[in-house]
């Protein structure tokens, strides 16, 4: 139940972040994906049915905010969820390298995504031009992924989670 709180109160912060500074200074595509941040953390840390849940819920209301295709960034979210579980269980390792490395990837994969479902004609055409912005918007999430994990981290151990490894 606390990590539930704690991460729908992480969740309400990073898409009110994520939706209104953008507006407010010049920097939109230096915004880091800070739910995708948090969809790799419970990925790689917390593995059982509420933790996807969690995703699937964050993804629709990150649709609700600012998608615009209704159950995109739910399905984007839980493949990269699948991936951080599946590259925690085959490494047995959940270190902030590993997380920093799959925000990039999960931040280049939703971006492409976006844009190839947002383009009606001749997607792939254009998946060239829109490659750049991605990746310096993937580049800025993974820069600020440890800085989130961390954050988190002192979050779970305020509210009394107890840290687990990948083998419980």
């Amino acid at each position: 139940m606390r990590l539930l709180v704690l991460f729908s109160i992480a969740a309400l912060v990073a898409l009110a972040a994520e939706t209104t500074i953008p507006r407010w200074l010049p920097l939109g595509p230096l915004m880091p994906d800070l739910v995708l941040i948090l969809v790799v953390d419970l990925g790689l840390k917390h593995h059982g049915a509420l933790a996807v849940a969690m995703v699937f819920g964050m993804g629709y209301a990150t649709d609700s905010f600012s998608g615009t295709h209704l159950g995109l960034n739910a399905f984007m979210l839980t493949v990269v969820f699948l991936m951080a579980y599946g590259l925690s269980r085959y490494l047995i390792s959940t270190s902030t390298a590993i997380g920093v490395i799959l925000v990039f990837i999960g931040a280049m994969l939703t971006g492409v995504a976006n844009y190839l479902v947002s383009e009606s004609t001749d997607a792939l055409a254009g998946v060239g031009a829109i490659v750049p912005a991605v990746a310096i918007r993937a580049g800025v999430s993974a820069i600020c992924a440890p800085w989130v994990f961390a954050l988190l981290a002192a979050a779970k151990r305020a509210v009394g989670l107890r840290p687990r490894s990948v083998r419980e």
